[in-house]
């Protein structure tokens, strides 16, 4: 019975190892684990909250919801069948059960592969054909997902909304303090934390923190981050809205769980995917946008653009063993 439950135990750890692998905003991995019997909990970890950018911990709960996907996708590898269910608090319980009828899911090699790209795209434009199967995925009750293809009005529109964002994100102290908490520098500095920004996916090279420092700091305003998002959007194929009905912590999960998804396929598909969630985050700018794309009822939540690109180098992510509790 010791070694069923020490196995058990190790399949448990592995769909852990693979739920950390998600993305999460300025790569906080704002969750904490807890390895039951026959279950995981995940927990919110407010000490790596963003107060500024995220005052709601709205893409704090969207980040635990793609954990919440890469575990339960993890799982069917090792032969358990899911169920998830969401608390008012935002403690997330993962029941597992074997089951010798589940299929390993196809998007588990992608979990190690997917990867925020922030690189200027080489501007080709994907498929129609390709777009469609996107669209025809499943999604988690109460989300919705938009593509809006470069040249359309609509990209048009929510591109000039995204260099607004930035204007005025970039114009706010306590926005710059924040997002400055969490770059790393050099090699050295990254290698410290196991997190945040580091110098390598904004493309800086590993120089001492003396002179990255301070010349990282030097493109951190709104001129800068515009010059360098212009060039991104052009070359980007789609910007894809993920929406909700409700701004409730179980809907905000549940587009983790559905964005995930998404991000798996398109990274099996050789598609590279870059956030730009700027008119989200600024109250009256998410409003306009809700009102220009006739969004009704629906909150803009996650804004993302895709294309074509070189791979890029991949966010650090902290050893597993941190982010267990006993």
């Amino acid at each position: 019975m010791t070694n069923q439950l020490n196995a058990q135990r190790a399949d448990l750890l592995f769909m852990v190892e693979h739920a950390i692998k998600a993305p999460s905003g300025h790569n906080t991995q704002p969750w904490k684990f807890k390895i039951n019997e026959h279950s995981v909990d995940i927990y919110p970890d407010y000490g790596k909250a963003l107060p500024v950018v995220d005052p709601d911990n709205r893409e704090l709960f969207v980040s635990l919801g793609c954990a919440t996907e890469n575990l339960c996708i993890a799982a069917t590898i090792k032969g358990y069948r899911s169920e998830v269910s969401v608390a008012a608090d935002g403690l997330i319980h993962i029941d597992l059960q074997r089951d010798t009828t589940i299929t390993p899911s196809p998007l588990f090699p992608q979990i190690a592969m997917r990867q925020t790209n922030r690189n200027v795209y080489d501007g080709r434009i994907i498929p129609v054909d390709s777009i469609c199967e996107l669209q025809a995925m499943e999604k988690e009750p109460a989300v919705g997902v938009r593509f809006f293809r470069n040249g359309s009005h609509e990209f048009n529109m929510i591109a000039d909304l995204i260099l607004a964002g930035n204007s005025r994100q970039m114009d706010d102290e306590h926005f710059i303090a924040e997002l400055k908490q969490w770059m790393r520098y050099n090699k050295k500095h990254a290698d410290g934390t196991h997190d945040g920004l580091s110098y390598a996916v904004f493309g800086a090279p590993n120089l001492p923190r003396f002179i990255s420092q301070p010349v990282m700091g030097m493109f951190i305003n709104g001129k800068q981050q515009n010059k360098g998002d212009r060039k991104k959007i052009a070359s980007s194929s789609h910007l894809v809205l993920f929406t909700t009905e409700a701004n409730t912590i179980e809907q905000w999960v549940a587009l983790g769980r559905t964005l995930e998804r998404y991000l798996l396929k398109m990274t099996a598909m050789g598609i590279a995917i870059g956030y730009m969630n700027q008119p989200n985050e600024v109250k009256d700018l998410a409003l306009t946008m809700t009102s220009s794309l006739g969004l009704d009822s629906q909150y803009p939540t996650v804004l993302i653009r895709i294309g074509y690109s070189e791979r890029a180098p991949y966010s650090q992510r902290r050893p597993v063993e941190t982010v267990l509790l006993p």
